[in-house]
């Protein structure tokens, strides 16, 4: 943690010009790194860096690693997020910290969130039914990140009028991620039809041959819609967080814009 006494310091060379605003911010988005038992470095000031906290990864944890983790993060930054959370998980967490929001299909255990930007749209669509949850982990990271995310499940390729006909949302969203497993040939049909960023998510849904999302990850790694975006196989925790980076850019920009008027 970062000493109070290093802290006032900085506060002191600000105020007496010695240190400049954006240089004090500077010196402060490497620290302060929280050393929790022998388990886990937790990393407070990840949002300075990154414009979003550090995230929980459940899976594989006890349900007490990822209490006192998260408690820990609450703590610093009124805010935490897990994911691949168990039903025991979220008990456990429920125990410290009684606010918390469980999402089952996704996953998902919040605690407070970041505040919601005005700018900067994104969709997330799944192929299937089946492909649901890695699309709500998708969407409940986007809202606990602030950022607006609408969602359009059920309109794969078997039923491309589902899509068509839904147009509009394509054209409106700033980025599109897209979850398929089987062929995972839904994430091409839509990289021809909008000018935004597309991340696209394979699933491991599938029979036999499809290995386990193995047969879609590959299929929209060789894509012929250019400039597609593929995250890792049941990803949807790392396809919202490159979305959330291009919308902070975008919001960025915007805002940079304006002053420059």
């Amino acid at each position: 943690m970062v000493d109070n006494h290093v802290l006032r310091q900085l506060f002191l060379d600000v105020e007496s010009g010695r240190v400049s605003p954006d240089e004090a911010l500077d010196k402060l988005r490497w620290q302060p790194i929280e050393s929790i038992s022998d388990f886990a470095r937790v990393d407070h000031h990840r949002i300075l860096r990154q414009a979003m906290p550090e995230f929980i990864y459940a899976e594989g944890k006890s349900p007490e690693q990822v209490t006192t983790i998260m408690t820990s993060m609450v703590e610093q930054t009124g805010m935490g997020i897990a994911s691949r959370v168990t039903e025991a998980h979220y008990q456990a967490i429920r125990s410290k910290l009684p606010q918390a929001v469980y999402q089952p299909v996704a996953r998902l255990v919040t605690v407070g969130g970041m505040p919601k930007a005005n700018k900067g749209q994104a969709l997330v669509v799944a192929a299937g039914t089946a492909d649901v949850p890695v699309a709500d982990e998708a969407a409940g990271v986007l809202r606990f990140l602030g950022d607006s995310a609408q969602t359009l499940y059920d309109v794969g390729v078997a039923g491309i009028h589902r899509l068509l006909e839904r147009a509009q949302s394509l054209k409106d969203a700033d980025v599109v991620i897209v979850v398929a497993g089987m062929e995972g040939a839904l994430p091409s049909v839509i990289g021809g039809l909008v000018n935004g960023c597309v991340i696209a998510v394979p699933t491991s849904v599938g029979y036999g041959a499809s290995f386990g999302g193995l047969s879609a990850l590959l299929g929209m790694l060789n894509s012929c819609a250019t400039g597609l975006t593929v995250v890792n196989i049941d990803n949807g925790l790392g396809a919202a967080a490159a979305a959330h980076r291009l919308l902070t850019r975008l919001r960025l920009s915007v805002e940079a814009e304006a002053i420059n008027r």
